[in-house]
């Protein structure tokens, strides 16, 4: 079942989630839950979601960067994102930790801010202590693109969008993203939009 997204404005988005306890991440209410948000997932398509984004103010996030995701994207700008596939997994009641400045500039986008996208920086190298779809303790460590998507998501449970962290004058339409940026360098990027504003 397709979740409806919710969009920038409703307050659910600025809204700090709450944890869940053990027994509720073993509850079939959350089991089928984390399957519906998988399929959302799948069918926006994007690489993350957090419960907040469905209108659930809980500490609840799946995240999967599928190889057929980065097909549109050539080698050499797969190797300018330091993007690999992440094999689909859950993370419940995260903690963020992160291992190097946010001085990676970068294009992000938003299922809840559709057709926009702006230069976020991130940290390169991030930790993340969460629970399992089980309620088991996880350990990740993570870089590069992978590290962005997971700043990103936490960031929905604490109610923070990209849009508070971009470099607003880099905030564009997708379809000037892809006439004037897509093709840009992180260099480009930061030469570009690291001025001050």
């Amino acid at each position: 079942m397709r979740l409806k997204i919710a969009n920038v404005g409703e307050a659910i988005l600025r809204t700090k989630a709450r944890a869940l306890s053990r027994e509720e991440i073993q509850s079939t209410y959350i089991r089928d839950l984390i399957e519906h948000m998988r399929e959302t997932l799948h069918d926006a398509p994007g690489v993350g979601l957090a419960a907040p984004q469905i209108g659930i103010p809980l500490q609840l996030a799946v995240i999967e960067d599928k190889a057929e995701y980065h097909a549109a994207l050539s080698g050499t700008e797969l190797v300018e994102r330091e993007r690999r596939p992440v094999p689909f997994h859950v993370l419940v009641n995260p903690h963020l930790q992160l291992l190097s400045p946010p001085d990676v500039f970068f294009f992000e986008g938003c299922l809840s801010l559709p057709g926009f996208t702006a230069v976020v920086p991130r940290a390169r190298k991030v930790v993340v202590g969460a629970l399992n779809h089980k309620g088991e303790p996880v350990h990740i460590e993570a870089a590069d693109w992978y590290a962005r998507i997971l700043q990103h998501e936490i960031g929905h449970l604490q109610g923070t969008i990209y849009i508070d962290r971009m470099l607003t004058r880099s905030f564009s339409s997708l379809e000037n993203y892809n006439r004037n940026w897509k093709a840009k360098t992180r260099q480009d990027l930061e030469r570009e939009f690291s001025a001050p504003e």
